[in-house]
């Protein structure tokens, strides 16, 4: 039978590509996905291995704000007046006190090197022997004198002695470049190193550290160290080994690369499970046409056992070309991955790590995806008894669809009840139950689809016969001959279709409602908005303020703190007559009088806190310091205001760095002499962009439609296999039609009406099954804007854009016809009636 089943694999060379074609799809997204993964987290250990690599032990302040795991951001410093005595401990041998923050540098065109929102822009101290190094020049030693990444300096062409512009959390700063620090592999990271007093001016308060690390004298271990020094820290600062600080830092890195990598995957599995199909129909549709062949096996000895192994082996034949030919195709998407990851800024030099993993898991998903999806057909092909081969009309009986139906109507329920329960966060893992009610669905309507065809496929093929005679009369009855084979065909399409439609019902819906809070809610002319981590210093807002025709401007401030026995809560600060006229506000109850200690609060707090006006509520900031607020006053629910609103007096106090995250303004006229006079003063602020309703509203419309972009190229592969299995189904369909095809040209049916009934065929198949995943999308879309609330209050079905769908579904119909149809026109007559 090895020897049936490799003459079966070499005999039909182009049916084995065409089938393959869609295992390497889907293998290289899943290969591709794991090399460009692996290199990420290649490149990044590189940088890690180097990173303290002498210290024993790392003190800093405890997280104050948040959950109080590794990633809670805290600002609370350890004192510089900490190094002497931590300097004193036995078996310590050398103490450097440590600051980060953040500095951007500004190109000669006026923005920040790496973009507002690129890759981060590091601050920090030189520390002499640390794990920077200088490539040129000499480290800063005083105030106005910097040294700065090689990268950096190739990009922007600096030489040293030149005056550079920095942007950090306050006013810019204007400094000399004395040296250049050694970096190789900063993947688009800028740093930017002063001396330690003008970093802790600069970056956080004179005599504090961001850390402080210890290196150990000879012989003394690190957890020995470590137990003496906890014992010197005071309550607020705690200490962790050197190994731990660089295993949480490599951690850090390793979440941020394990989301993208199952990000990836999600659309590759998805690509599979689309292959699935097609693969599916495929050896369906190969069983059917070879059923007097495989009864002959069976005439002739062979078992059901080795009948079905036989067929198995073909997919294994299909699995193993296509899994290594996408494996070959995944090595190239890896490459075209770290490209446009360059092309933004993120550089992962030493070229793509090809670990055995991609390798393994490109083979198991290849052959697993292949082996269960011919698992079916190649029972059925067992099934074949061996009187079939006596018979010259053998056709395989075809079940009722009744079972199908009840089957189908079940899944697609009880997917339905899983996908409800995943947006109403029910259960551990809510995500999880959401995807497998989506399968569940998926699988529910591809079962009843062969019922759906007939009368749907009837309908859109309605005008056929008119249109185009007999025909287009062929061409609506075809379809309807086989509809299993056409519904598996269709459900390819489907899926992809159904995934696309949502995104863009809810990316449409999603705009509808911020347009709606816009008009609703922004009460000023403009807002200035930054950007970066870098905020807008008071002498920037001082300037807006004083700006031709402005009458008020409002600095807005945000940030976290615990709240009445909550972590991490967010908060915003300002002048609250500004706040509240530039966000049309409402007040329900009390007064925006704050003073030092008042809090303003939403309905929904209000509720859900009971708390009322009068009421006080415990707080602590992220120095670690509490304080009482009370609530004066009380107003509705308000997207731009959010939930709670402190003084700017507040707000200052406990932030070391405090910078606006944006300005409020009101002009007495808004028109082009105002918005330039605007933008005039906000030039010499990197990262700020001026905005009024309508660009407001822009730039929503535009960062959706990047994202929907960003979502259909994730799924067109997916859409790819889809087109394929349509090609597929046809030359298939062609050569098991082979007779008939002969018949009709027999009697008078000329090339063109064969290619037109062909094409046609592809047409009403691909718009059915575009018809089904548009559908499914929108109640997708709508099921999910109707779980998210008021958070997506505007359902916004873009009916225009589905119907280019349909348009663009039976355009590809009409194109992966063509070479079916061509080879059905070329076929010769004699030939085929004998077949």
């Amino acid at each position: 039978m090895l020897k049936v089943t490799l003459r079966n694999l070499a005999a039909h060379k182009l049916r084995l590509a065409l089938t393959a074609l869609s295992v390497i799809l889907g293998v290289a997204f899943v290969a591709g996905t794991l090399i460009f993964t692996d290199t990420m987290t290649k490149s990044f250990d590189q940088v890690f291995n180097d990173v303290g690599k002498n210290v024993a032990v790392d003190v800093k302040g405890k997280p104050v704000v948040g959950d109080g795991d590794e990633d809670a951001e805290t600002f609370v410093p350890v004192p510089e007046s900490l190094v002497t005595s931590l300097a004193a401990l036995p078996g310590v041998a050398k103490v450097t006190g440590h600051v980060r923050g953040y500095t951007g540098i500004i190109g000669k065109d006026g923005k920040l090197v790496g973009g507002d929102q690129g890759p981060p822009k590091f601050g920090t101290n030189w520390v002499e022997g640390g794990d920077d190094k200088l490539s040129a020049g000499v480290p800063p030693k005083a105030a106005g004198e910097v040294v700065i990444d090689e990268q950096s300096v190739d990009k922007e062409k600096l030489q040293l002695g030149q005056e550079v512009k920095l942007a950090v959390r306050g006013p810019v700063q204007t400094a000399k470049l004395v040296g250049v620090i050694e970096a190789d592999n900063l993947m688009g990271a800028t740093i930017v190193a002063y001396d330690t007093a003008t970093a802790q001016k600069l970056l956080l308060k004179p005599g504090e550290f961001s850390d402080v690390r210890l290196q150990s004298a000879g012989g003394v271990s690190e957890k020995d160290l470590l137990v003496k020094v906890q014992q010197a820290l005071p309550g607020n600062l705690e200490a962790i080994t050197g190994t731990q600080m660089r295993e949480d830092a490599k951690s850090d890195v390793d979440q941020i690369i394990n989301f993208l990598r199952i990000g990836l995957l999600v659309f590759a599995g998805i690509s599979i499970f689309v292959g699935g199909f097609i693969i599916f129909n495929t050896f369906g549709m190969l069983v059917a046409q070879r059923t007097r062949e495989l009864a002959l096996l069976r005439a002739v000895g062979a078992s059901r056992r080795q009948v079905t192994r036989a067929v198995l082996g073909e997919a294994v034949g299909v699995g193993l070309l296509g899994s290594t030919l996408g494996l070959l195709a995944g090595l190239g998407l890896a490459t075209l991955l770290q490209a446009f990851f360059k092309s933004q800024g993120a550089d992962f030099k030493g070229g793509l790590a090809f670990t055995a993993t991609p390798v393994i898991w490109a083979y198991v998903v290849g052959l697993t995806a292949t082996i269960i999806s011919a698992y079916f057909p190649a029972r059925r092909a067992s099934k074949i008894p061996p009187v079939a081969a006596m018979r010259d009309d053998i056709a395989l009986p075809q079940r009722s669809l009744r079972i199908r139906l009840v089957v189908g109507v079940i899944m697609a329920v009880l997917g339905a009840i899983l996908m409800g329960l995943g947006l109403a966060g029910s259960g551990d893992q809510p995500l999880a139950t959401m995807g497998i009610g989506v399968v569940g669905v998926f699988l529910g309507v591809t079962m009843l689809a062969p019922a759906l065809s007939k009368p749907v496929i009837r309908f859109l093929a309605l005008p056929f016969p008119k249109l185009f005679g007999a025909t287009g009369k062929m061409a609506r009855e075809n379809p309807q001959r086989n509809p299993r084979r056409t519904a598996a065909t269709a459900a390819a399409l489907m899926i992809g279709l159904s995934l696309v439609t949502t995104v863009n019902v809810l990316s449409s819906s999603v705009n509808a409602t911020l347009v709606q809070i816009v008009d609703e809610q922004f009460g000023a002319d403009y807002a200035a908005f930054n950007q970066t981590p870098g905020g807008i210093d008071d002498a920037t807002v001082a300037a807006v303020a004083t700006a031709p025709n402005v009458t008020r401007a409002t600095a807005l401030y945000s940030g976290d703190f615990n709240f009445a026995g909550k972590k991490g809560v967010y908060f915003q600060a300002g002048e609250p007559k500004g706040l509240i006229a530039g966000t049309k506000g409402r007040l329900v109850s009390g007064t925006d009088e704050l003073g030092a200690n008042g809090l303003m609060i939403d309905e929904d707090t209000a509720k859900s806190g009971k708390l009322k006006v009068g009421s006080t509520v415990p707080v602590q900031y992220k120095d670690g310091s509490t304080q009482t607020l009370t609530v004066t006053g009380i107003y509705a629910k308000n997207q731009f205001l959010q939930s709670r609103v402190i003084s700017v007096e507040a707000f200052k106090a406990h932030t070391a760095k405090p910078t606006a995250d944006g300005v409020i303004i009101e002009t007495s006229k808004q028109d082009a002499a105002t918005r330039a006079g605007l933008d005039n003063v906000l030039k010499a602020s990197p990262g700020v962009v001026l905005q009024d309703s309508k660009d407001l509203k822009d730039q929503v419309k535009d960062q959706l439609n990047s994202f929907v972009l960003f979502i259909t190229v994730l799924l067109a592969l997916s859409i790819i296999i889809a087109i394929v299995g349509v090609i597929n189904t046809l030359a298939l369909s062609v050569i098991e039609r082979t007779r008939e095809i002969g018949l009709l040209r027999a009697v008078g049916t000329s090339r063109r009406q064969m290619w037109g009934m062909i094409s046609l065929e592809s047409v009403v198949i691909a718009v059915f099954g575009s018809l089904l995943g548009i559908c499914l999308g929108v109640g997708f879309g709508t099921g999910i804007q109707q779980a998210a609330g008021d958070d997506i209050k505007v359902l916004s079905v873009p009916f225009g854009t589905l119907i280019s769908y349909l348009i663009i579904a039976a355009v590809v119909g009409f194109l992966a016809a063509l070479w079916p149809a061509f080879r059905a026109g070329r076929m010769d007559i004699l030939k085929a009636i004998a077949d």
